[in-house]
C-alpha cells in the first residue's frame, strides 16, 4: 500500500514544496488558491477553472499544474482558505455556548463565501483549517461525558445544519435576485400564493399555519429557523450528557 501523502496535501501542510522544478517566478500555491477564491467570489463557482485562474494570475495554464494536479484539488484548497482558522476558545465557555458559536460562525463564513456550499464534499476534513475546525469542535466537548465518536458525530451534525441552511438561503436569495425581488418579498409571495392554492379542508394543518398570518410578515430575524434547529439539537446533546452523568453516578 502506498502511504505517501498526496502532493497537494503535503504542500498545503507545509510538508513539501511544490513544484519540484521550473516554477514561474512569483507563482505559489497560496497565490493560486487566493486567485481561485477571488474568481469564485466575484464571478461564481462556475467560473473557476484552471485556465481562468491562470488568467487571473497572468500565468500559463500549464504552470498551475506544477502546484495543483486537478481542479478538484484547487477547490478543496479554496474552501480551506475561505473558511480560515477556527475561532479562539473563550475562557469559561461551556460546551453549549461553544457549539452555538461553532455553528453560527460557520454559517456566517458560508454566507460571506456562498460558493463554498456549491463545492462537493469529497472526503472528511484533511486540509489544515478544516482539521483545525474539527479539533476546535472536539475540544469544546472535551469536558463532557460523550464518547469520542459521539463528539465527532455532534460536530458533523452541527456543521451539516450550518451548511444546509447556508445552501437553502443562498438558493432562495439567488432565485429572488433572478426575478428582481428580495428574499423577504419572495417568502411573502410564497405565502400569498399558498393561500390561493390551499383548501384548508384538504390540507387542514397548512390551513392552520396560514391562519396565523406568520407567512404574511417578513421575518425580522432571518435565521430564526436555523437557531431553532440548532438549539433543539443541542437540547438533545444535553439530554445525552445528563443521562451519561446519571449512569456514571449510578455505577
Amino acid at each position: 500500500m502506498d502511504n505517501e501523502l498526496p502532493a497537494v496535501l503535503a504542500a498545503a501542510w507545509g510538508l513539501r514544496a511544490r513544484p519540484g522544478k521550473g516554477p514561474k517566478p512569483g507563482l505559489t500555491l497560496d497565490r493560486i488558491v487566493a486567485a481561485g477564491v477571488h474568481v469564485a467570489g466575484t464571478e461564481g463557482l462556475g467560473a473557476v477553472s484552471m485556465g481562468r485562474v491562470a488568467t487571473e494570475l497572468g500565468a500559463a495554464t500549464m504552470s498551475l499544474y506544477r502546484y495543483v494536479a486537478a481542479k478538484n484539488e484547487l477547490l478543496d484548497l479554496m474552501v480551506d482558505a475561505a473558511i480560515g482558522p477556527p475561532p479562539e476558545a473563550l475562557p469559561g465557555e461551556d460546551w453549549r455556548a461553544g457549539l452555538l458559536r461553532f455553528g453560527r460562525t460557520l454559517l456566517a463564513i458560508q454566507r460571506r463565501h456562498p460558493w463554498i456550499v456549491r463545492v462537493p464534499t469529497a472526503s472528511p476534513p484533511l486540509t489544515p483549517n478544516q482539521v483545525g475546525w474539527m479539533d476546535y469542535g472536539l475540544a469544546v466537548l472535551a469536558g463532557t461525558s460523550l464518547e469520542e465518536h459521539e463528539k465527532l458525530s455532534t460536530i458533523m451534525t452541527i456543521s451539516g445544519i450550518a451548511r444546509n441552511w447556508a445552501l437553502l438561503t443562498a438558493d432562495i436569495t439567488a432565485a429572488a435576485q433572478a426575478s428582481g425581488t428580495t428574499a423577504d418579498e419572495a417568502m411573502l409571495s410564497y405565502g400569498q400564493l399558498l393561500g390561493k392554492l390551499v383548501d384548508p379542508r384538504r390540507f387542514p394543518a397548512i390551513g392552520r399555519l396560514l391562519a396565523t398570518g406568520i407567512l404574511d410578515t417578513p421575518d425580522e430575524t432571518p435565521d430564526t429557523d436555523f437557531e431553532f434547529g440548532l438549539a433543539r439539537v443541542l437540547d438533545g446533546i444535553a439530554t445525552l450528557i445528563s443521562r451519561r452523568a446519571s449512569d456514571s453516578c449510578a455505577s
